[in-house]
């Protein structure tokens, strides 16, 4: 009879973590409005890794959008990099989505994917940062994101593998280990 209650426990529990709904831990699940009015669609980033950084256009960290860029155009044939801009930290992105846009290519020529204008942190936190700084959710990892240019690297199959802090450089050899 113990064996038999035994069974039928194991049963119902097996029964019961099959059926619990979990989110995927894959961030192709993520479409984001674009900044040049389109849609950015992770799922179409499959095989490459991919670099998601929250940026500002007045920040003692803005000259790394240059050296984004420098990555982008070096490793673009395995790695897409994902800005985006937010106004949560200072007021530094106090400029509507044309402005940014018009800085950053403007004056770093940056031509990798850029947002609209989103909030990182809070209430009101964009569903895909949600995702990248919850380990509930990406099953990796907590991040507080505690200024802009936080980064954040996702391999190629979609799963958070890096967080980088603001100080951390785009070209420093703690990033580019990951695209030899």
């Amino acid at each position: 009879m113990r064996t038999l209650y035994s069974i039928l426990c194991l049963i119902l529990l097996v029964c019961a973590v099959s059926f619990t709904p979990h989110k995927p831990n894959k961030i192709y699940r993520f479409k984001v409005d674009s900044i040049d009015g389109g849609q950015i669609n992770f799922s179409k980033f499959r095989g490459k890794k991919i670099l998601i950084v929250n940026t500002a256009s007045n920040c003692q960290y803005t000259y790394q959008y240059a050296e984004l860029q420098n990555l982008y155009l070096t490793y673009g044939d395995k790695l897409v990099i994902v800005g985006f801009p937010c106004n949560q930290f200072g007021h530094q992105e106090e400029g509507d989505n044309d402005e940014i846009s018009d800085f950053c290519k403007t004056r770093y020529g940056v031509s990798f994917p850029l947002s609209t204008k989103i909030n990182v942190k809070g209430d009101s936190i964009a569903p895909i940062f949600k995702w990248l700084c919850n380990k509930s959710e990406n099953g990796v990892m907590d991040v507080t994101i505690k200024w802009n240019f936080n980064k954040f690297l996702i391999d190629e199959r979609g799963r958070l593998i890096a967080h980088f802090s603001s100080s951390v450089k785009p070209e420093s050899k703690e990033i580019t280990k990951y695209f030899r």
